[in-house]
């Protein structure tokens, strides 16, 4: 995502920022989010719907969000069940681009807030960084050490809105523009924010970001990580990983309205199990769910899937073991050249 014209790339230098409504809903500004809300969607049909009439479209949407009458769609609402059932909001593509356009702004407010090993949804992250770094931190203990490994009950369905609110408006004094922030934020219930919104992706790091912050200012965690909900510290003995447990279950209830789901404290050398990786000092391969689904897509021929696959299970000892299946099956000439490097183990 390039910077735009009215330097957002500064905004983060101020305590709270306003004027951000004329700033985000620019002519220029919904252009640029229009192209990154197409990236990967031009042969949709609502994309290519939208595209007849590029320029009226852009307009009417401009002219709405400075009158007062823009008003989000309806949502296309389907349930996928990879990893876990769950059910996904994919906003109208009009509504995207409106997205995009608050994105493009907020984002460079709020990341420079963020901790570093915070990996979820931002540039430079994913879960190879976290990964990358998991194995990183448990090389520095012993592996008689203990880590702490916690996750948030049913995550995105439990954010309280009006904490998300407050959490923006302690960067933003545009009031205007925070009450579309968190309009993007609504899904007919109490709590919650719907998966499938480009803007819950960052919503949920600015919400999460509290936890980070008072585990690395109050309790001076070293080694710590978190994607998304799920969250760990590393190198900790066996009675600093209990209070670890406990003060972030105690933050999480009375600071973000929050429960634990599940949380495990191990020794390190029995390895880490973390952002679909299983995870030893020495080692690391993907979980055999992975695995399964790999099989599937060969056995389907899946071309897609094998692809996406193999990327996953890059830096691991499970490559090798997926070359072979490959090249048992004669399947490595349907994959593409990037693909192909990547099995040049």
């Amino acid at each position: 995502m390039k910077n735009i014209s009215f330097g957002i790339e500064n905004l983060s230098t101020s305590k709270r920022i306003g004027n951000l409504w004329d700033k985000a809903f620019s002519r220029e500004n919904l252009y640029d989010a229009y192209l990154d809300a197409r990236k990967g969607k031009q042969k949709k049909i609502k994309v290519f719907e939208f595209e007849k009439c590029l320029s009226s479209n852009l307009d009417e949407l401009y002219v709405q969000l400075h009158n007062g009458s823009y008003e989000i769609g309806e949502y296309n609402s389907f349930f996928v069940y990879e990893p876990k059932k769950r059910e996904i909001h994919a906003p109208q593509f009009r509504d995207l681009i409106v997205q995009h356009a608050i994105y493009r702004v907020i984002y460079n407010i709020f990341n420079p807030t963020f901790i570093d090993t915070s990996f979820a949804c931002r540039k430079g992250g994913g879960t190879h960084k976290a990964s990358e770094y998991t194995q990183k931190q448990m090389r520095k203990y012993s592996g008689d050490l203990y880590y702490a490994k916690l996750d948030i009950r049913k995550f995105f369905y439990s954010i309280d809105r009006d904490i998300l609110k407050s959490l923006f408006e302690k960067k933003i004094k545009d009031k205007r523009f925070v009450e579309i922030m968190i309009r993007f934020a609504n899904m007919g219930s109490d709590k919650g924010i719907p998966i499938g919104n480009l803007l819950s992706q960052i919503y949920s790091i600015i919400y999460m970001n509290e936890l980070d912050q008072f585990i690395k200012r109050e309790l001076k965690i070293k080694s710590y990580v978190r994607y998304v909900d799920d969250f760990m510290a590393i190198g900790l003995t066996l009675e600093e990983a209990k209070e670890f447990e406990s003060r972030c279950e105690k933050f999480v209830q009375d600071k973000l309205n929050l429960e634990l789901s599940h949380w495990t404290i191990e020794k390190i050398r029995k390895g880490i199990n973390f952002v679909g990786y299983r995870t030893w000092r020495s080692i690391k391969f993907v979980r055999k769910h992975s695995i399964y689904k790999f099989k599937k897509a060969i056995m389907k021929k899946e071309v897609l899937s094998l692809i996406s696959s193999v990327g996953h299970a890059v830096g691991t000892a499970t490559l090798k073991y997926y070359k072979k299946l490959l090249d048992d099956l004669d399947m490595i000439k349907l994959l593409p050249k990037g693909t192909k490097q990547c099995l040049n183990i």
